[in-house]
């Protein structure tokens, strides 16, 4: 493993274990050119579906490029960078479990809606106004009402 800091190509494993009950192991290293230490983390790759997006293009599941959208819909929100990550492998396992060898946006997207109406309303509007590409404010009212009725 490359290291961080010198770029020395050798690294020794000082330290690992299982991290996220078991999903991803944690690995203390230290370089062996500057001995500084640093920690990697390994986890399977797993064989998700291809996404199909809204003009038919399909492409790879992208689990940062997920959490960079929830991300910024929680955005100065109380919404824990661990709360994220958990609720990204919950929809990563939803994926998994699918067995379906592609995955409408718009399905994921509205996974994505149901956490964050269930983590924080504001974070879940936010999400909305990008996803749902409302076309005018009446159509973002009409979402803000049916929030408040729910």
């Amino acid at each position: 493993m490359k290291c961080p800091f010198c770029s020395f190509a050798d690294s020794k494993v000082v330290d690992s274990r299982p991290d996220k009950g078991g999903a991803d192991i944690r690995r203390r290293r230290e370089c062996e050119s500057c001995g500084k230490r640093f920690t990697t983390h390994e986890r399977v790759e797993d064989i998700l579906p291809l996404v199909v997006k809204k003009d038919g293009r399909r492409e790879p599941f992208d689990r940062l490029k997920l959490i960079a959208g929830i991300q910024k819909a929680c955005e100065k929100r109380p919404v824990s960078a661990e709360a994220i990550e958990r609720m990204v492998d919950r929809l990563e396992t939803r994926l998994q479990e699918s067995s379906e060898k592609e995955v409408p946006s718009t399905t994921i997207g509205e996974w994505v809606m149901n956490e964050l109406h269930a983590l924080d309303q504001v974070a879940y509007v936010r999400f909305a106004s990008v996803y749902r590409s409302f076309k005018d404010i009446n159509e973002f009212m009409s979402e803000l009402q049916d929030l408040l009725k729910k």
